[in-house]
């Protein structure tokens, strides 16, 4: 069994506090359904620990970032990234405290889902070498 280069180690560490970001703001915003400001903080946060977690392991892959991972994990950052722009664009039209639209809503549960699906695979991948 081969061990992680320290890329790669950084990397795994960090997405874990993306996962735990995520989950408190999307957790928030689906039982409260309003635009609140840890939800708006914890969303933010994890989209630029997600960021930083991709980069790093990137950087540390010895496999290219054009990886069926690699693809699945870009688009559920994409996904969490403009979760996070329609929700501060609601955030300025409508303030804090507004309501979070049904579409939003059901948007950012399954982009969520998409998420933490692409979290598992990477895990998966891990223990399965």
């Amino acid at each position: 069994m081969t061990s992680m280069n320290n890329y790669v180690q950084t990397g795994t560490i960090i997405v874990v506090f993306a996962l735990v970001s995520y989950s408190i703001a999307i957790i928030a915003e689906q039982r409260k359904k309003h635009v609140l400001k840890n939800v708006l903080i914890f969303l933010t946060l994890g989209v630029i620990l997600d960021i930083t977690a991709t980069t790093f392991m990137i950087i540390g892959s010895s496999k290219g970032p054009l990886t069926l991972h690699g693809i699945l994990g870009y688009s559920s950052l994409t996904g969490m990234a403009i979760d996070a722009i329609l929700m501060w664009r609601q955030k300025i039209k409508k303030g804090i405290g507004a309501i979070v639209p049904q579409g939003l809503h059901l948007y950012s549960g399954l982009t969520y889902l998409w998420w933490v699906l692409a979290f598992i695979t990477g895990g998966l991948l891990v223990a399965l070498r």
